[in-house]
């Protein structure tokens, strides 16, 4: 298993795909899905879904992971072949300057690029421990002029990723680009291999535009109507000294389970999750002997945000992976963490049977 989820995390890891740009990496998954033997469809917006029939009589599930990544647009092609761009999603500006990027110009090609860094030599004391707003920042390509510019295919409106970059490291830990959200992308697909012995219907839907205000999977949950819906993404992992007081979420120590979020910045919404989930979760673990971690946070939100306010609710969960140094372009994530966060859902998804109850009365919160 973890074999299979490094090699679908690295290649989808290697696949430029900003928000409202993901068809390279929705046809990538579609080819995987198939060679599954599975058929999979694609709505309007863009999101990849894949139906597996079940029991009727058992609420339905919906699993989300969003194809997506953050990063760029480009707003203005200077008179001398540089680049201006805006931010599409939570790009953090003090890790912009100097990373090389790709501009993706269509046909599954792309130009390279670097986001200037004003040299050394040249900097004034204060300039040294500045974080230089994105507005001021500039990508160079090597251009001479903007018509240079457009003939190699760049226009306003033209993707900017992160170049594509896989390390890895010690311990069976993987660094590089667009591990948010293509880590659990490969999740998905290894569920996807069991899920012929899941009673209830299951719903898989590799989501758009989540770093662009969480719009895709919204338009899904209004189609399939599910009665519970799993979000799959990361959690802030806690053990690097920067992050210690923000919870107890380790690199290693498994997948983790939301408790709360809470965006606190633009926009008042975040998840509780629904009891019986907790409980199934929890109960899943314990059996099978996977150490479950809890997570309860403000300052990033899913879309089951929004996903559990659909039709006549949904009930809804955070599910994920640590990870560490999140939206830069080096996230880092432990293989141990996705291999145990596949068995966990497999196992979870199982007992969904006649006895499961989403009645809330049932539960003393």
């Amino acid at each position: 298993m973890q074999d299979r989820i490094k090699r679908w995390t690295q290649e989808l890891m290697m696949i430029p795909g900003l928000s409202g740009f993901e068809g390279n990496v929705r046809r990538y998954l579609r080819a995987e899905l198939s060679e599954l033997g599975l058929k999979s469809r694609t709505d309007m917006l863009g999101n990849l879904i894949v139906t597996i029939e079940g029991d009727t009589n058992l609420p339905s599930v919906m699993l989300i992971a969003h194809m997506d990544q953050l990063g760029l647009i480009v707003r203005k092609i200077e008179a001398t072949g540089l680049i201006r761009a805006e931010r599409v999603g939570g790009v953090p500006e003090r890790a912009l300057a100097a990373q090389e990027v790709l501009l993706s110009v269509g046909g599954g090609l792309s130009v390279p690029g670097i986001i200037a860094n004003k040299s050394h030599h040249a900097t004034t004391p204060d300039e040294k421990y500045r974080v230089v707003p994105y507005q001021e920042l500039y990508i160079d390509c090597g251009f001479s002029n903007a018509a240079e510019a457009l003939q190699a295919g760049i226009n306003v409106g033209t993707p900017i990723v992160y170049a594509p970059n896989v390390v890895e490291l010690a311990g069976g830990r993987i660094g590089g680009t667009s591990v948010d959200d293509r880590a659990a992308c490969a999740v998905m697909l290894e569920l996807a291999r069991a899920s012929k012995d899941v009673l209830p219907t299951i719903h898989l839907v590799f989501s758009v535009l989540e770093e662009f205000n969480l719009r895709g999977a919204v338009t899904a949950a209004q189609v399939l109507q599910p009665d519970i819906c799993i979000q799959l993404d990361l959690a802030l992992a806690t053990d690097t000294p920067d992050m210690g007081q923000r919870g107890d979420v380790r690199l290693g120590a498994g997948p983790v389970m939301s408790m709360f979020s809470f965006h606190g910045r633009g926009t008042l919404n975040g998840c509780i999750p629904h009891p019986a989930l907790v409980q199934l979760f929890q109960g899943t673990a314990d059996a099978e002997a996977i150490n479950l971690q809890r997570s309860a946070h403000i300052g990033a939100l899913t879309e089951t945000s929004y996903v559990q306010l659909v039709g006549k609710g949904v009930a809804c969960i955070d599910m994920g992976f640590p990870a560490r140094y999140t939206h830069s372009a080096l996230e880092v994530c432990d293989l141990a963490d996705l291999e145990g966060l596949t068995r966990l859902l497999v196992g979870a998804l199982k007992r969904i049977d006649r006895a499961f109850t989403l009645d809330r009365d049932q539960f003393f919160e």
